[in-house]
């Protein structure tokens, strides 16, 4: 058979950074080469998927060869959307598919299939970060109008106070106690969209973590038990280290809160993956290899907003105003991260994936 006894030249680095699964196939359609987010996701190695058939080993729910053909015979990319793909032992998956002959071999095809689960969180994320900024505006101005006549309110309610009975003076007492509350509350908005654009460095993620977590014992998590789990050998990120204990401040309040009085523990973890990119507007990809995980115990989110629980006003939590997991959201957007949820009663992971540092920022920090 033609082709895929010889290794194909791919580049090595880019071709193991891809975070989907990707084959070159040859013009006999067999697997010339497969990246390590192929292995993962065919549950083989590429020595064993290495000159195979490629639809015996990958099965999709679609003319794959009349798809092959046209692509090499129009020589442009062709793309076939949710479409099941399987192994043939796990349950089938919905992707995004397309083929692309290759620059300098037009007979060799590579073949990716995007997993709709990815595909549809990252656009969750955009659409959470446009939501936010609209809310933020319309957020901004209610806060402006509100404010002053509470503040008049308050004070009629202290005057009329004056010559009242105990019985009466005790309604007034609560007209001036729910203004200060909801004054507090539109103060919150505000600084959630007054936040300052982020003054960013090298920082060492786990100094901010310590920080984070050396605050939140001695206060609200003080009945949690937290456990560190780091990966000493991560690169600084960049970032600003005040806004970045901020947001891992936020994240194990909320953990808190979802154990409540009994307590439960918290779980800090850092690891290093390099299969997470996102694409800007400019079509560039940015990696975000630094992984941060904050995983409690808890009874897990309510059901029906995990999808939107970034997004400004939505709260799983009673008398909860929704804005603390959506200024993180906001915080990690504005660093140029990603952050994600996946939970299920007894434990929930909040996600967080930055970037690493420039080298040269990491040499100046150094010195």
């Amino acid at each position: 058979m033609k082709g895929f006894r010889q290794p194909y030249p791919v580049p090595g680095v880019i071709w193991a950074s891809l975070p989907i699964p990707a084959l070159l196939i040859d013009e006999t359609g067999h697997i010339l080469e497969t990246n390590p987010a192929a292995e993962l996701f065919l549950n083989a190695s590429s020595r064993n998927l290495k000159g195979q058939p490629v639809f015996d080993r990958v099965h999709i729910n679609a003319e794959m060869d009349e798809a092959c053909a046209r692509a090499r015979a129009n020589q442009s990319a062709l793309f076939i959307n949710d479409v099941d793909v399987t192994n043939g032992e796990k349950p089938p998956i919905q992707c995004t598919v397309q083929v692309a002959p290759m620059a300098d071999n037009p007979d060799v095809l590579m073949l990716l299939m995007t997993p709709r689960e990815i595909a549809d969180r990252l656009n969750r994320a955009g659409a959470a970060k446009t939501a936010a900024k609209s809310a933020i505006g319309m957020a901004e101005m209610l806060a402006h109008e509100i404010k002053n006549p509470l503040a008049g309110i308050a004070g009629a309610a202290q005057l009329l106070s004056m010559g009242l009975g105990p019985e009466d003076r005790e309604l007034t007492e609560l007209i001036v106690e729910e203004t200060r509350r909801i004054v507090k509350l539109l103060e919150q908005v505000e600084q959630f969209g007054n936040l300052r654009p982020p003054e960013r460095r090298a920082v060492n993620i786990h100094d901010a973590l310590d920080r984070a977590r050396k605050s939140a014992l001695v206060g609200f998590a003080a009945r949690m038990k937290i456990v560190e789990e780091y990966d000493p050998s991560l690169p600084p990120t960049f970032a600003d280290p005040d806004q970045l204990m901020q947001v891992f401040l936020n994240l194990i309040k909320n953990a808190a809160e979802a154990a409540g009085e009994k307590g439960g523990t918290i779980k800090l973890r850092t690891r290093y993956d390099l299969s997470l990119r996102l694409r800007r507007k400019d079509g560039t990809g940015k990696a975000l290899p630094l992984q941060i995980e904050i995983i409690d115990d808890g009874p897990g989110l309510p059901p029906g907003i995990a999808d939107e629980i970034f997004e400004p006003f939505v709260s799983g939590k009673e008398n909860g105003t929704g804005l603390g997991l959506a200024l993180v959201s906001k915080i990690i957007t504005e660093h140029d991260g990603w952050i994600s949820v996946d939970s299920v009663p007894g434990r929930t992971v909040f996600r967080v994936s930055l970037p690493v540092a420039p080298r040269e920022l990491q040499k100046k920090e150094a010195e």
